[in-house]
């Protein structure tokens, strides 16, 4: 039987700065939740911001269900939220830990007019010490059809790989730098291009970690 206290939890998972060709930059990942062993409510928020204007953001309201020990399914709202590209979305997906421990989100988001983006997020976590850790990670995203007004295409959009090197100055509280490298496919690359992007780009970042 699940614990039925009412516990709560947020993690600023990423909250760093970078250089682009257009201006310091400003990304954040932030994970929360309340609730129990069995059902949660989760608030999360991720996006980046470059030269002061939002790049690119997104927000979620979901309620999960533990399925498994190891896992959720999850389901709600999505809120995309850029200069002249807001939109909503249901979400419905599975977070949790896969085999040797990596972290595993895969969402489906739905729009009114039933095009579906999907997005897939694994991460590991390598000890090389009891405060240094070594953190990969990769993210992907498709779509079923293209929403130019997005510079969204059709299929695969974008791969994104980092890796983050961070010291547990606490348990709760850890800097760490890292390298980002990402690449457009495809219509969603031919879209960034038309709009004046490369669809590829590699930055350092430096940033924090925390919890409480």
């Amino acid at each position: 039987m699940g614990d039925s206290a009412i516990h709560h939890f947020v993690r600023v998972d990423r909250l760093e700065g970078f250089d682009t060709d257009h201006g310091h930059g400003l990304g954040w990942e932030v994970d929360s939740w309340i609730g129990g062993d069995l059902q949660r409510v989760w608030l999360k928020s991720s996006g980046e911001r470059v030269s002061g204007r939002t790049h690119a953001g997104a927000l979620d309201a979901l309620y999960g269900r533990s399925v498994s020990p190891w896992w959720d399914v999850v389901a709600g709202a999505h809120h995309v939220f850029a200069p002249g590209r807001a939109k909503n979305y249901a979400s419905v997906g599975v977070q949790g830990l896969a085999p040797y421990f990596f972290e595993v989100s895969a969402m489906a988001h739905v729009d009114d007019r039933g095009r579906v983006l999907a997005d897939v997020e694994i991460e590991y976590e390598w000890l090389l010490s009891n405060r240094l850790i070594l953190q990969p990670a990769v993210e992907l995203s498709a779509a079923s059809e293209a929403d130019p007004a997005r510079r969204i295409g059709s299929g695969l959009g974008e791969i994104e790989a980092g890796l983050r090197l961070r010291y547990e100055v606490t348990r709760r509280f850890a800097p760490y730098i890292g390298l980002v490298h990402a690449r457009s496919f495809g219509q969603t690359r031919a879209l960034e291009q038309a709009d004046g992007g490369t669809g590829r780009e590699t930055r350092w970042v430096i940033g924090v970690r925390s919890w409480f």
